[in-house]
């Protein structure tokens, strides 16, 4: 029986090869790069992007604010006390007369000063002890670690209370009593981090070609964790606010004529039932401060987080 042909013919100019043209060739898209992937997702979440615009707006009145009238944070004019908005007193005045305008733009510079610093100091202490930790292990990771416990396991507050009883007022002696403990949460980040990456072939690469432990840790591996830390930053900072103005708040913080929005909060909370205005105007500009911050620290974990991507 003949074997019946089921083989299907091709038109064979299907098959040929279209000439190398712009318009036949494959044009891959643009790769982007991580940090602007990140801007890319951060933008996109619009909560992030109301705390970034709320911030913005926040520094830039409380740097150019204060010359929008003639008066100052310090001055005092008894017969002007607990006046409400009237002429270019925008907030009104306090009990002693003076502009609460003034105070409560310069109160906020002082409270972001410290939680900036407050920040920083996190951020140079707790990098390098974590890295130092995570990267060499072994003993030495158990000894910091005990530390870190110990520490950890003493309320902060307390510490920085018991700091503030006995060190000058003053924003670094503030934002150094801050970050006694606040460094601590920056160093788990960091050590959890650099066991995950130094594993890594690039770090068996480098230390294959002699690289020093310390090449490989701040040129290698510091630089992959800056995500984690940025996001760590943005969340430590409205918690040094929040510090700073209980301090101010309960008397530990800065002394008059200084002003902070806790001492400006603490002076209104005294004359609420009268004077509501006087306790509104510097809880509100707190109120605004920590939840930009926490808007952004939000977005910017959803954005550098890899695993968000999609």
């Amino acid at each position: 029986m003949e074997r019946m042909n089921t083989t299907k013919k091709f038109d064979k100019s299907l098959f040929e090869p279209l000439a190398a043209s712009e318009k036949n060739s494959e044009v891959l898209a643009p790769q982007a790069g991580y940090w602007k992937d990140a801007w890319r997702r951060f933008k996109a979440n619009k909560g992030a992007l109301i705390g970034l615009i709320l911030i913005t707006l926040l520094l830039l009145i409380a740097f150019i604010g204060p010359y929008f009238n003639d008066h100052n944070y310090w001055s005092q004019n008894p017969s002007m006390s607990n006046q409400e908005h009237f002429g270019d007193h925008f907030f009104g005045t306090d009990d002693k007369g003076r502009d609460l305008w003034q105070r409560v733009w310069y109160g906020a510079k002082v409270s972001l000063l410290i939680a900036f610093i407050a920040a920083f100091l996190d951020v140079v202490i707790g990098v390098v002890f974590g890295g130092i930790s995570g990267y060499f292990g072994g003993r030495v990771d158990a000894v910091m670690q005990r530390i870190l416990e110990i520490i950890y396991s003493i309320p902060n507050i307390v510490v920085i209370i018991l700091l503030m009883m006995y060190l000058e007022p003053g924003i670094l002696p503030i934002a150094v009593a801050l970050s006694f403990t606040g460094w601590v949460p920056m160093a788990r980040v960091v050590r959890a981090q650099i066991l995950k990456l130094k594993t890594q072939e690039y770090v068996l690469a480098a230390r294959t070609m002699g690289a020093s432990h310390f090449r490989i840790l701040f040129k290698h591996l510091i630089p992959n964790v800056m995500g984690p830390i940025i996001i760590a930053v943005t969340f430590s900072i409205p918690s040094a606010i929040f510090f700073e103005a209980f301090l101010s708040f309960i008397g530990l913080g800065l002394r008059p004529p200084s002003a902070s929005l806790g001492i400006l909060v603490n002076d209104g909370y005294r004359v609420l039932q009268l004077f509501p205005f006087e306790l509104f105007w510097p809880a509100l500009v707190l109120s605004i401060i920590m939840l930009s911050f926490n808007l952004i620290g939000d977005g910017l974990r959803d954005a550098l987080d890899p695993k968000m991507k999609k």
